[in-house]
């Protein structure tokens, strides 16, 4: 499998995000999920803290087990976990990752990222305690999650001559485009950061198994998912949208899945996709989806999807 860079880390461009594990799988699952990934050339998993109340990196470490070694393994801190452990504090940046690192069962983070900004704390403390980590071989590069340009360049700033933020990890799809129109896209570009979008399949509704009109697929994370947030998803502008995509995948003999996937890597900025799966089957979908898109293949997906 193909990969991209993200600091001084390579990685597969289609990765797991592991917000599943501990959560809607268990331990046999989530074992069933990695193998798959690990079989099918995938070295990417992303996690947090707080997925699954903790237990997605516990699940993952067991899954990873001797094989932690041959992958890049990026998790989170900052979001709450209860009312004392949750933000960017240097002292807390430290607890967290101790933290992390006891649950994964490993030496090491190679991607350890801030998950949302911390207004309450000054950038160049979060960073300071950041670097001491990375200078102790606890964490090899550092990112963030959900910032702005302005929070970007100020980090970047901030940094002085100590290694900067690697990549952000922000919303992105063909039905999301905000990367686009609030100027990060073009902030990776400048600042050279690894784009990670979440989302990248719209919570299902890129799966091709979603289709306007229709029931959910039993079991989906759409279908699963609190009333009043799939609503979001379930809007008459989406429901048009993919109707469009699902009409002009058909007419060209691919997939939507794959689609989604080929159109977020045609950006040069993004480097992985990162997607839930819950089984073998999903996983082998995701790692085989990428295709490499003719321009007029993505100037007509930009069209159809334009917000």
């Amino acid at each position: 499998m193909e990969t991209r860079k993200i600091g001084s880390l390579d990685v597969s461009v289609v990765g797991v995000g592991c917000n599943n594990f501990g959560m809607r799988l268990d331990q046999a699952a989530t074992d069933e999920v990695v193998h798959a990934a690990l079989d099918a050339g995938i070295t990417f998993f992303d996690t947090a803290d707080v997925y699954g109340g903790t237990q997605s990196e516990v699940f993952l470490g067991v899954a990873l087990g001797v094989r932690r070694s041959e992958v890049v393994v990026a998790s989170k801190f900052g979001m709450p976990l209860d009312d004392e452990r949750f933000g960017a504090a240097p002292g807390y940046v430290r607890q967290a990752c101790e933290d992390t690192l006891r649950r994964l069962g490993a030496d090491w983070i190679d991607l350890y990222q801030l998950h949302a900004p911390d207004p309450s704390v000054p950038i160049t403390d979060t960073l300071g305690a950041l670097h001491d980590l990375q200078a102790e071989g606890k964490i090899r590069e550092i990112g963030c999650s959900n910032f702005t340009v302005a929070q970007l360049d100020g980090a970047k700033e901030a940094a002085g001559s100590l290694a900067p933020f690697r990549s952000i990890q922000n919303q992105y799809s063909l039905l999301w485009r905000e990367p686009e129109q609030d100027g990060v896209l073009d902030a990776c570009r400048r600042l050279g950061l690894g784009f990670l979008p979440y989302y990248p399949l719209a919570n299902g509704l890129l799966t091709g198994k979603v289709r306007p009109g229709e029931p959910l697929p039993e079991g989906s994370r759409l279908a699963l998912m609190a009333p009043e947030r799939s609503a979001h998803w379930l809007s008459d502008s989406f429901s048009e949208r993919v109707g469009a995509l699902l009409a002009y995948a058909e007419d060209l003999g691919t997939p939507i899945l794959s689609l989604a996937f080929s159109w977020l890597l045609a950006h040069r900025e993004v480097s992985s996709v990162i997607a839930g799966a819950s089984n073998r089957s999903q996983v082998v979908a995701n790692a085989t989806a990428p295709l490499r898109l003719d321009d007029e293949v993505v100037a007509t997906l930009d069209r159809l999807t334009a917000p």
